[in-house]
């Protein structure tokens, strides 16, 4: 009797020990996926803040003031003769003719200071424009116009609102004469927003509002091209190589270390390589995106050839069996059953390289393309900028419209980087289905 009592107790104590261990295996587990749950939202608070504050910060850079200005295109003032040839029109002094329209609206300015704080609220880009539109209609010269003059990026920043003019006057750019002229601007309707159309159709420029992102556009575009026509043949043929028909020995082995050891290798140190390889020994042309497109290829190879090596490992053998077994060579089997199966892998492992390609920037900096770039490349081998260089260079600059630019370059670059990320995505959807 003594025994049986003895035994339900003891039945008893462990039932309670093990509900007790349960509980707490439980209560763990629940505390775990509670870290995980508030490591994934302070993951995407922190993301969300940073898209946040790049967006509030470079929208307004997709927006450009104007203002409408009273023009007499009077021959003397323009420093033509009649009957003037394109050179002439070409080399006008359209300065003078906005100066004076500004004058005009402002007969009250007196004074060397006054008048130079009054033409600073157009940009210095307006004569250029108002140039094309006199060399595109010459039946307008004599005769009085109102016309839309780019405003300055000072007095842009100010018809946007982002001059607090509470402020002491020393303590932000725009003076308040110059608040006061666009006020009464604004009141007669004579300011305007409209889309920046500047910012992709312009090269670099000193002034914030003539820069555009089109010279690195084209600079990144061409960069990529060599890039990828370099690495994704290279890659994708030593990942066949060495997955089925390099024997399996220390040499392999040891090549197979190095490249898993090259997909970590800081991006500066490829920088480096081009500097003294390709620059300085080969003498290929500094700051051109043939030389940065080397380098990228490189510092992308690794990545490729890992990617495309686990992709046809993923294939099943039967299907290399099944070739084999009707009579396809070893070639045939890899290049018309194996790798079309691996495409979708290789073509992803490719587009990811790519957009790691895309927004490096210390290898570009160490061959000299940091460069201020204006015109835009027309091939591998012109000076160039990609964007990663423009958004640094931007950023190194203390005026406020730079300061959008940067900011609304960074917004175009990680849209590439969604975009190709997204491609990667559908080509390996589409290629699964086939």
């Amino acid at each position: 009797m003594n025994s049986m009592n003895n035994k339900k107790k003891y039945d008893t104590d462990t039932t309670s020990r093990v509900q007790a261990s349960l509980k707490k295996r439980y209560a763990r587990e629940k505390r775990f996926q509670l870290y995980g749950r508030m490591a994934v939202l302070t993951g995407f608070v922190f993301l969300f803040l940073l898209l946040a504050d790049i967006i509030s910060k470079g929208t307004p850079a997709f927006t450009q003031g104007f203002i409408k200005v009273s023009l007499t295109l009077d021959p003397e003032q323009l420093d033509i003769q009649e009957n003037p040839t394109k050179d002439d029109l070409w080399k006008a002094d359209y300065s003078a003719v906005i100066k004076q329209g500004l004058r005009d609206m402002f007969p009250e300015v007196d004074g060397r200071k006054q008048k130079k704080q009054l033409y600073r609220l157009i940009s210095i880009g307006a004569q250029y424009n108002l140039r094309d539109y006199v060399i595109e209609h010459p039946e307008a010269i004599g005769k009085s116009m109102q016309i839309w003059l780019m405003a300055h990026s000072e007095a842009d920043s100010y018809l946007k609102g982002q001059v607090k003019i509470d402020d002491p006057e020393a303590d932000r750019r725009i003076t308040d004469n110059q608040a006061s002229w666009l006020d009464q601007l604004r009141e007669q309707g004579l300011t305007e927003k409209r889309f920046n159309t500047t910012f992709f159709t312009s090269g670099d420029s000193r002034e914030p509002e003539l820069a555009g992102i089109k010279a690195a556009l084209f600079g990144s575009f061409f960069t990529l091209l060599v890039t990828f026509l370099l690495s994704f043949p290279v890659g994708v043929f030593a990942a066949i190589y060495l997955e089925e028909f390099a024997p399996r020995n220390r040499l392999t082995d040891l090549i197979e270390i190095n490249i898993n050891n090259l997909a970590a290798v800081p991006s500066i140190v490829f920088g480096l390589l081009g500097l003294a390889v390709f620059i300085n020994f080969f003498e290929l042309p500094r700051s051109a995106p043939l030389v940065g497109g080397i380098v990228l290829s490189l510092m992308t190879l690794p990545t490729i050839i890992i990617t495309s090596r686990t992709s046809i490992q993923s294939v099943s053998p039967s299907i290399r069996e099944a070739a084999l077994g009707v009579g396809a060579s070893k070639l045939q089997t890899i290049f018309h059953h194996v790798l079309p199966v691996a495409m979708p892998g290789v073509l992803t492992g490719a587009i990811i390289g790519m957009a790691q390609a895309l927004g490096e920037s210390a290898p570009l900096l160490m061959i000299g393309m940091v460069a201020f770039i204006m015109d835009v490349p027309g091939g591998i081998t012109d000076p160039s900028t990609v964007l990663p260089i423009q958004v640094y260079l931007w950023a190194d600059s203390p005026e406020r419209g730079f300061m959008e630019k940067t900011s609304a370059a960074i917004m175009v670059l990680m849209g590439f980087l969604i975009i190709m990320n997204a491609l990667a995505i559908y080509l390996r959807k589409r290629f699964e289905l086939k």
